[in-house]
């Protein structure tokens, strides 16, 4: 997949809210041709984000179906299943997948026992058309084919199931009821009750996108087998260029299902609990980019009603917060402040309740954008240095993971922004006493960036004591550099990030074991995480 590219419009373009760029994309596309989006018939009601373009104004969501008066779907098949936790992992379950046209009564069948399910559960409906004119199909598009395409995104929640349970589970619908067919079955598992300190794992990386490389971290997870998998933006990679600029921005609406065919081997077993990427601002659906995102995923979102990608929960003894980088985000800045500091707010009270709360051992936030880094194909994000650090420092977030620049790297802790102590691959850091360690893993599958200095990782460390230089972008668009000693570990590669979570004992307390793992299951890095 093509680096994050600078837009070629001016400036000023640039510097114009998605809202506006929003707008300005309907008002010149409606003078073209009349269309709009969600038309489907049935019992439908507005709700979520996606713009119908063509009308006055956008409505806050996806046509979203409870009832849709269709034919029956004997002929139909789901496809594309991703599941996700709600807020409290031990209880709440998203089973999401897709169908390739509008059905009747869609459900999902659940049981402790393979076979043996539960009635249907009725699933929600959301319905995302797109028009092939502001369109870049990377396959023929034949040309006695429909003018526009309609994705019909599936979403059953699934509350107040036991903790620490196995589930198995088959979706359908009218005229199509897979319950007797075993080999079309999945299942997932809820975490134990909240506060326990016992021993789990969960995987991390962004900018995945389609093909062979994404298919080989996709396996890993599977090898691995985590308990969840952190999804840090830039997924599929359906638009292409910068994102936020629905006037040029290039744009595949069909690669969503290549992504989630692709993954469904993995996603339909694991939770995939996914944060906001710059690729994410799709601004044809809505004013904020993000009504593609609403029609196709379901994460807790419970930061302020409204809140999209932007949520806190927890597994276990560890507190996790996904936030949306592209808030904070000088480097491509169509949703520069978007949350007009509801985000800020927001963080600040969640991560005072999680260091407060003596049940949660470990805090770790994930995103997108680099609060630090030195790779120069995307820079570090000055942003979010100034809003968000000043909080993990106050708060000793212990871990921040992010994707955004195509590589792995990660920094000595930090704190005020340098580091306080050199932490080498094997090494151990406290983030009491020597701040937070910093993240960037980039290497799901979209492309491979670059270094302005040389690799340095496990088992091929090279002398890395010299400053190195750090790209970011001003508030005001302009680029700067600045030289840093934190840079640690980097690694050129497809991989991954693993964390295993392991319980204190009478005499010992809790600790993250976090490695970096190559595509090819090569240990790159690994740290150890232990608050004291």
């Amino acid at each position: 997949m093509a680096e994050t590219p600078r837009n070629s419009r001016s400036q000023a373009y640039r510097r114009l809210s998605l809202a506006e760029k929003h707008d300005k994309f309907v008002n010149q596309y409606s003078r073209r041709t009349l269309f709009r989006v969600g038309a489907v018939s049935g019992a439908a009601l507005a709700a979520g984000g996606v713009l119908l373009p063509g009308t006055a104004m956008a409505s806050p969501g996806p046509t979203v179906l409870l009832n849709a008066d269709k034919v029956a779907g004997s002929a139909l098949r789901p496809f594309g299943r991703h599941i996700a936790y709600g807020a409290d992992p031990s209880q709440q379950v998203v089973v999401s997948w897709q169908v390739p046209a509008a059905v009747t009564a869609p459900f999902v069948r659940i049981g402790t026992v393979p076979g043996d399910f539960s009635p249907p559960i009725q699933a929600e409906v959301r319905a995302l058309t797109s028009q092939m004119s502001w369109q870049h199909p990377v396959e023929e598009y034949p040309p006695n084919s429909p003018k526009s395409i309609t994705q019909y995104y599936l979403h059953a929640r699934i509350d107040r199931l036991l903790p620490n349970t196995t589930y198995y589970y088959v979706v359908g619908h009218e005229g199509y009821d897979p319950a007797g067919r075993l080999g079309e079955m999945a299942s997932f598992r809820t975490a134990p009750a909240a506060g326990g300190d016992g021993t789990f794992s969960f995987t991390a990386f962004g900018d995945q996108g389609v093909g062979y490389n994404a298919v080989a971290t996709s396996s890993l997870i599977a090898g691995l087998d985590p308990a969840f998998h952190l999804a840090m933006g830039d997924l599929s990679y359906a638009l292409e260029g910068e994102g936020g600029h629905p006037e040029e921005d290039q744009y595949d609406a069909r690669l969503w299902d290549s992504f989630f065919v692709q993954n469904e081997p993995v996603t339909a077993g694991i939770p995939w609990m996914m944060a906001l990427g710059n690729h994410e601002m799709e601004g044809w659906y809505s004013e904020d980019g993000y009504g593609g995102v609403r029609a196709r995923f379901t994460m807790p979102d419970n930061a302020w009603d409204g809140s999209t990608c932007i949520y806190s929960w927890r597994y276990q003894n560890v507190g996790l917060i996904s936030l949306d980088g592209n808030d904070v985000c000088y480097n491509s800045p169509s949703n520069l402040d978007y949350t007009k500091g509801k985000q800020l707010k927001w963080l600040g009270k969640t991560l005072a309740a999680f260091r407060a709360d003596p049940t949660i051992d470990f805090i770790v936030v994930y995103c997108h954008q680099c609060t630090y880094s030195t790779c120069h194909s995307n820079g570090a994000e000055l942003g979010a240095q100034k809003d968000w650090a000043p909080l993990f420092d106050k708060y000793q977030v212990d871990l921040v993971l992010n994707g955004h620049n195509h590589i792995y790297e990660r920094t000595d802790p930090i704190r005020a922004g340098k580091a306080v102590k050199k932490v080498p691959s094997r090494g151990t850091t406290n983030p009491v006493k020597d701040g937070t360690t910093y993240i960037t893993a980039g290497g799901g599958g979209g492309s491979v960036s670059e270094f302005p200095a040389p690799d340095t990782y496990l088992g091929h460390e090279t002398t890395n004591d010299s400053p190195v230089p750090m790209k970011y972008s001003e508030r005001d668009g302009q680029d700067r550099t600045k030289k840093v000693t934190w840079s640690r570990v980097r690694f050129r590669g497809y991989s991954l990030v693993a964390v295993d979570v392991i319980a204190g004992t009478g005499t010992t307390p809790p600790k993250m074991d976090v490695r970096a793992i190559s595509a090819d299951g090569t240990l790159v890095d690994q740290i150890i995480v232990q608050r004291s």
